[in-house]
């Protein structure tokens, strides 16, 4: 599964846009998706290299090499730019929680470059958290169009309200392409690959679909994936600060434990993921991913979901129930002098039992 040719700087303005293999996993979007993701980009013209010189995280991510993973990195970026996502817009809009720019896939606009510092002593890979304007520079863009994006977005912003980005959103001008989009989602495949080696010691030790599931975990959750303390004291053997955060008190050894590949310990280690909040709202990208981690999961993909889909029930929907009827109705006649109309109805009821 491991692909040879290198990913130089060039390769990757280039290569972003690489036909998809041809093999899908069990979590890859439709075969639309598929058939859009053999269009492969034009080449940029000499005209649109950055002018900027690149910083140490644009470096890190020209530099990875595809053969560096056991998986194809085009299968990855295929799955995560799933065209059904709602975030596929070709133009900036806002997050709707936080009102930041996204474009394309849920791709940042405005992220400054992020300390986060490596907790684990045994792992001496760090992580990388780079702005949004060193991801853009690393897919081959020019860092002054980045500039004229967001200028158009924060103009619309002050001027529209959101009733108005909801009408608007999907008819805006396209400000990249739909390829652009796609080297925007593998950069930041390639970005959470760099950080899953941080969050696993034994990442190279991981066969091909369980080193693919801890990339879909990253790029999916970013630095709240440190949250999942239990999962990553499993994936983490030995004595350590997330170790200790979830009462794990074995013996360390002086370097990190070879990984077991035993079918009982992942199964350990999926079931800390399926208690989590993400993998009850989640279903079933959730169900994809966890059955990424079974170490058979190659002799059979479709079991394997099959194993994780019995287990990892769908969300409850928790109904009001009859009292809290009641409540919102007696709350609804309260008068402006604190008293109710349920609670006068019921004093005189009281008043003629008496008598």
């Amino acid at each position: 599964m491991r692909l040879q040719q290198p990913f130089t700087v060039a390769a990757l303005a280039l290569g972003l846009g690489m036909t998809v293999s041809g093999q899908s996993s069990p979590v890859a979007a439709d075969s639309s998706a598929q058939a859009a993701s053999e269009v492969v980009p034009a080449p940029l013209i000499a005209g649109d290299a950055p002018a900027l010189a690149p910083s140490p995280a644009v470096r890190i991510l020209e530099d990875f090499k595809p053969a560096d993973v056991k998986f194809d990195v085009n299968e990855l970026a295929d799955i995560l730019r799933d065209r059904r996502h709602e975030g596929w817009v070709l133009a900036a809009y806002p997050d709707p929680k936080t009102g930041q720019p996204l474009i394309g896939a849920g791709f940042s606009l405005d992220l400054p470059a992020r300390e986060h510092p490596q907790p684990d002593p045994l792992n001496p890979h760090p992580f990388l958290e780079p702005s949004s304007a060193d991801l853009w520079q690393a897919a081959g863009f020019d860092p002054a169009r980045l500039d004229g994006i967001l200028r158009v977005f924060y103009e619309r912003r002050r001027e529209w309200s959101k009733r108005t980005w909801r009408r608007q959103m999907m008819s805006l001008p396209e400000q990249i392409s739909d390829d652009e989009a796609i080297q925007l989602v593998r950069v930041g495949a390639i970005q959470a690959i760099y950080n899953a080696r941080a969050y696993c010691r034994n990442f190279d030790q991981m066969t091909g679909p369980q080193q693919m599931a801890m990339a879909q975990l990253v790029y999916q959750m970013g630095v709240n994936l440190e949250h999942f303390s239990s999962f990553l004291a499993l994936v983490n053997p030995g004595e350590g600060p997330r170790a200790e955060a979830v009462g794990l008190t074995e013996t360390a050894p002086d370097a990190p434990m070879a990984l077991d590949q035993t079918p009982e310990y992942w199964t350990g280690v999926q079931k800390s993921l399926m208690t989590t909040q993400w993998a009850r709202l989640y279903r079933t990208r959730a169900i994809s991913v966890i059955a990424m981690l079974d170490p058979t999961y190659m002799d059979d993909p479709s079991g394997a979901e099959r194993r994780v889909g019995a287990t990892l029930r769908p969300a409850v929907a928790h109904r009001r129930g009859r009292h809290a009827v009641a409540t919102r109705e007696v709350a609804a006649t309260t008068t402006h002098r604190g008293h109710t109309k349920a609670g006068h109805t019921s004093a005189r009821a009281k008043s003629r039992k008496r008598a």
